[in-house]
């Protein structure tokens, strides 16, 4: 384990993260390369697929990458993005994330498909980027931003490491901007956390950190959709789970996927991918 003196938050979302209950829950049921939300074009495309597209959509909006482009990943999970990016455009990624046990699994994958000369997978909080300033083309992320409790600093630390005109792209389950106090409640006691962003906060924020947006697209629809998808694969597989992962944590992440779901529905939680770039 890593020395780092993660803190709030952030260190509550390490201690989860390492877990054998959701390291086994996020490779097994939610897929182990990609866990983050995805772009369903059916209810019932398998969950790898959808989050995959979410991925090679992203890429796609940057325009055409080169081994030239160094890249950023703020909260890499177990790496799938960075293999996508190495593997397709040749470019070396950094694959920062506060998960040790997830990191060793990116390590092995990145082995295993001969990348791991083009991926650097890092041991360390996006609170604290341990990288010069203006060192990357790219700072990319997907939906890690709310497990900060210091959203601000995450922000001004993605736009120091940019170069001047590199873009900073991400997407973050966020509330809308006029989503009503006490509303999302069930959600944060579930993720531990006391608030989430929202589009007018990272607009806001970036503006302050010294980036121009250049675009949002708005796929708030596929939130509740993609935790719609989850909670049913993992409704469908609780059977085969029994002792891979407890019971206990089965329970309350159906709880929790079904507040995610709720929360959509209702038109209280926005989603999609926003892109700024570095003046």
């Amino acid at each position: 384990m890593s020395n780092t003196n993660y803190t709030g938050a952030v260190a509550t979302a390490r201690e989860y993260y390492n877990s054998d209950d959701a390291d086994r829950f996020y490779h097994t049921v939610w897929g182990g390369e990609d866990i983050h939300v995805g772009l369903y074009e059916s209810d019932e495309e398998p969950i790898a697929d959808a989050s995959r597209r979410t991925v090679a959509h992203m890429a796609d909006l940057l325009g055409e990458l080169t081994p030239e482009h160094r890249i950023l990943d703020l909260g890499a999970g177990y790496g799938g993005t960075a293999r996508y990016l190495a593997q397709t455009f040749g470019c070396p990624v950094v694959a920062l994330n506060l998960s040790e046990v997830e990191n060793e699994r990116d390590r092995e994958m990145n082995k295993a498909v001969n990348l791991d000369h083009l991926i650097e997978v890092l041991d360390a909080s996006f609170e604290e980027v341990p990288y010069p300033d203006n060192h990357f083309d790219v700072v990319w992320s997907q939906d890690s931003f709310l497990h900060s409790g210091d959203r601000e600093k995450v922000i001004h630390e993605a736009a120091r490491v940019l170069k001047p005109g590199g873009v900073l792209i991400f997407t973050d389950p966020m509330q809308t901007d006029d989503c009503p106090e006490g509303v999302l409640q069930p959600i944060l006691d579930r993720i531990h956390l006391e608030t989430l962003g929202s589009p007018g906060f990272y607009r806001r924020t970036t503006k302050e950190a010294g980036l121009e947006e250049i675009g949002f697209e708005d796929h708030s629809h596929q939130l509740p959709r993609h935790y719609g998808r989850v909670l049913e694969e993992t409704k469908s597989r609780e059977d085969s789970l029994e002792g891979i992962i407890s019971r206990e944590y089965i329970e309350r992440m159906k709880q929790g996927l079904q507040h995610w779901v709720n929360g959509g529905n209702n038109g209280y939680l926005a989603w999609g991918i926003f892109r700024f770039r570095k003046a």
